[in-house]
């Protein structure tokens, strides 16, 4: 395992840079995601206006106006953050990573370089006030300006985030009551960022999306099928990430012998101790594992600040989960010209999304919960809604279809 990328390049590449320590390969992987699933949309709002399924949005827009005040405060905070906080975790990166502990320590303490913040303040926020002084116009207009749908692809996925970030942790909270205690009895950025549900990310994710979508008049199907790839390819790569780093979205303890039809594939794609996981597992745990300490004995390196694995090995639920979902990505993309009924797309992908996670819940490590006298996990609860939305969804498009050939 590699918490973070410092780990990865110095055991493949022999690279010895502290500053990699605040890039953590599970947060590396899901800024990747994003960008996958971004140019995704971008490509297939494209066809779909030149197919003629959007159309642009016609809107006044002020030219000569200028950005005004926020804008030069915003560039200002972003020079206090680089010179401030940015430039002294560089400067220092050698000494203040060489100990163990998570970076995220420093990251978000009060240390720093304030007086190069201000510096860097002052002089952001001026470049960015002279800019705006030199596009103003003695007499501001208004002018027509045209915006494709496939221009707002950059919102759209910040949109998406944003509400994603938020329901992923609301969703998880609820999940473990126990740390949304501990996260309002001391709330802190470190305890907001750690700990996401991605179904929770999925739900508030797209209702802030169909809400942006309905202000600006694009119609929300056509959205929907253009985003379902880039989705479910999106889910497979931070599935590696999970992979990578063992941040904790393993399956239940996996004793059991390698089947003979699994022979051609390496050991750990049937049982992984998930060594040096970003977690630094330590004790048993309520699945049935134990987190030990890596010794000089064991086959792995030592990673300082982490050096822990399970025992047993565990299933590899997300190595299962990225292969399961880059499959169905190849599917829906294959697919995406033919299905010509918007929404058909994207009830097929909540369809899949559904399946896939239900069944993974089957070997993966979660919270059980009861449900009208039934024990299940809040993730084998959210796939059968969304696998029956997405079937209710289909039925609901080709219902006169489906109604012609019954009458026949």
């Amino acid at each position: 395992m590699y918490p973070n990328l410092y780990f990865l390049l110095r055991d493949l590449l022999g690279w010895d840079i502290p500053a990699f320590k605040l890039v953590n390969t599970f947060g590396l992987m899901v800024a990747l995601a994003f960008v996958a699933a971004s140019s995704l949309l971008k490509k297939e709002l494209q066809r779909k206006e030149a197919d003629g399924d959007l159309a642009p949005e016609e809107k006044q827009q002020w030219v000569g106006k200028g950005a005004g005040p926020l804008a030069w405060l915003s560039s200002a905070f972003l020079g206090l953050l680089l010179g401030w906080k940015v430039s002294w975790l560089l400067w220092n990166a050698g000494t203040l990573f060489s100990a163990a502990g998570p970076p995220q320590q420093h990251l978000f303490s009060g240390e720093g370089y304030p007086l190069v913040g201000v510096l860097a303040a002052a002089l952001m926020g001026y470049l960015r006030y002279r800019e705006d002084m030199g596009q103003r116009l003695d007499q501001p207009k208004q002018e027509a300006v045209t915006i494709h749908p496939w221009e707002r692809t950059g919102t759209i996925t910040l949109v998406a985030a944003v509400g994603g970030v938020f329901g992923a942790k609301f969703f998880h909270l609820l999940e473990y009551p126990e740390e949304m205690v501990a996260f309002f009895t001391a709330p802190s950025l470190q305890g907001f960022l750690g700990g996401l549900t991605i179904y929770g990310g999925l739900i508030v994710g797209g209702v802030a999306v169909a809400v942006y979508a309905r202000r600006h008049g694009i119609r929300f199907l056509h959205l929907a099928d253009a985003t379902a790839p880039g989705l479910m390819l999106a889910y497979g790569i931070g599935r590696i990430g999970c992979q990578v780093s063992g941040d904790g979205d393993w399956g239940i303890p996996n004793p059991h012998p390698k089947p003979d039809w699994l022979s051609w594939a390496p050991d750990w794609c049937w049982s992984y101790s998930f060594p040096n996981n970003v977690n630094a597992v330590m004790g048993p745990r309520p699945s049935g594992y134990v987190g030990k300490r890596i010794t000089e004995a064991d086959p792995w390196p030592i990673f300082e600040g982490f050096g822990t694995y399970l025992d047993p090995g565990v299933y590899p639920t997300s190595l299962y989960e990225t292969i399961m979902a880059t499959m169905v990505f190849a599917f829906l993309w294959s697919m995406r010209k033919r299905w010509r009924v918007p929404g058909t797309l994207f009830a097929v992908y909540l369809m899949f999304n559904g399946m896939e996670r239900f069944w993974i819940e089957k070997i993966r490590v979660n919270a059980p919960m009861e449900f009208l006298g039934m024990v299940m996990t809040q993730a084998e609860l959210i796939a059968v809604v969304i696998f029956l939305s997405g079937l209710g969804l289909l039925a609901f498009l080709h219902r006169e279809t489906w109604l012609k050939r019954m009458s026949s």
